[in-house]
């Protein structure tokens, strides 16, 4: 299947491929909606050349926004963006709807008029601001039933998609932003910051529950995703049409990981890490943090290191080599 607004060179040929090479970085992708996380690395894999090549933060095909895609070297950051990884959503939700996706796509299971619950002031924009603010914190969340999550080695989806019973799961999040931009019935719309791992849906489906009237997800922009908001953003039909940006649109894995300190070494500790020596810990006296971002003495990314302990002694430790 074509990418939606990829045009063909000739009807019933393939796309032209105009392979870039193998970039080392960070690009960030404004993805489209109508199209996985994984649908948007395959065609930059396969279209621009961009063998190794992964993302850090899953999108739902309805959403759309910030999706970072990691090119090169960057693969091996992922763990280290999803750990950092504080997120801002644009979400818009419809009240009056259950489905079993929890947003607008999904199979339709109840329809609730609202009328009661706006005539009587308990749905309403004060309502709905309280009970946003109250989210702020840490609290535990339902897992939806079409997720990712895995139960006996399955994702929950594939059961679902069978029509088997999804056993209920939940998790921690953190919030630490939840604001009501404003409510025009059946639509409200939300701005909300986030820890990663965290479901919009299931936040809305909340909303249905606590006002007995069903809830579902109609639209999802992210906004940002650590350290990356919308607006360095590249446009995917943009890039595939103009291969040649891709260099100046990936972002150098350094600023990806600019949460981190980072220490510039000189040629003989540069070769010592090369080697997979262990480096003393007085080598970096001013650093508090476990995790520190080793640049060459050329300063490129070299490695990630961490604290590391051995015979009562202190070293730092590489966990990540950053170069080919």
């Amino acid at each position: 299947m074509r990418y939606p607004g990829e045009r063909a060179a000739d009807a019933g040929k393939a796309p032209e491929r105009r392979a870039m090479p193998q970039q080392d970085g960070v690009l960030v992708l404004d993805k489209p909606g109508g199209l996985t996380s994984a649908a948007c690395v395959g065609l930059l894999k396969k279209r621009l050349g961009q063998k190794k090549i992964g993302h850090a933060g899953t999108l739902d095909p309805m959403a759309t926004g910030v999706l970072l895609v990691l090119l090169g070297q960057a693969t091996k950051i992922s763990g280290q963006l999803l750990e950092a990884g504080q997120k801002i959503y644009l979400a818009t939700v419809k009240f009056g709807l259950d489905t079993d996706t929890w947003d607008v796509e999904g199979r339709v299971l109840s329809e609730t008029p609202l009328e009661h619950a706006l005539d009587s002031g308990l749905l309403s924009f004060n309502v709905l601001k309280a009970e946003l603010a109250g989210w702020v914190g840490t609290m535990r969340q339902q897992v939806p039933p079409y997720s990712a999550a895995k139960h006996a080695g399955q994702p929950l989806y594939a059961l679902a998609r069978k029509g088997l019973a999804t056993p209920y799961k939940d998790k921690t999040i953190e919030i630490s932003r939840a604001e009501l931009e404003w409510f025009r019935p059946p639509l409200a719309r939300f701005r909300i910051a986030c820890g990663s791992g965290t479901y919009i849906r299931s936040l809305a489906h909340s909303l249905g529950i606590r006002f007995e009237c069903g809830a579902v997800l109609a639209e999802l922009v992210r906004e940002y995703s650590h350290p990356y908001a919308l607006d360095t953003a590249v446009n995917l039909d943009e890039l595939l049409a103009n291969p040649e940006l891709l260099p100046q649109k990936t972002q150098s894995i350094a600023s990806a990981l600019a949460h981190l300190p980072a220490f510039r070494l000189d040629r003989e500790t540069e070769f010592k890490v090369r080697n997979g020596n262990m480096l003393p810990l007085a080598l970096l006296p001013e650093v508090d943090g476990n995790r520190v971002l080793f640049l060459d003495s050329a300063g490129r990314e070299l490695a990630l290191a961490e604290r590391s302990r051995r015979g009562g002694e202190e070293f730092w430790r590489v966990g990540r080599g950053l170069w080919n």
